[in-house]
């Protein structure tokens, strides 16, 4: 992996978590709280996926098992 494409899906990860909290605060507005909770479910399960990923990736950069293409 390149370091550009790891920053990239860093900067993913780290938008998609506020996202799911914004967009379960947003949707209570209109919809049931069970309802926003079921909308918002699956950024929030995308984003920590890709953030438990990317520090798998990271620790093995660092190991020195792959480490990141420039």
């Amino acid at each position: 992996m390149r370091r550009n494409t790891f920053v990239e899906l860093s900067f993913l990860a780290f938008g998609l978590l506020p996202f799911s909290f914004v967009l379960t605060g947003l949707s209570r507005l209109v919809v049931p709280v069970e309802m926003a909770r079921l909308l918002s479910a699956p950024t929030m399960l995308a984003g920590g996926a890709l953030v438990v990923v990317l520090a798998g990736r990271s620790l093995a950069a660092v190991a020195g098992l792959r480490p990141l293409e420039e």
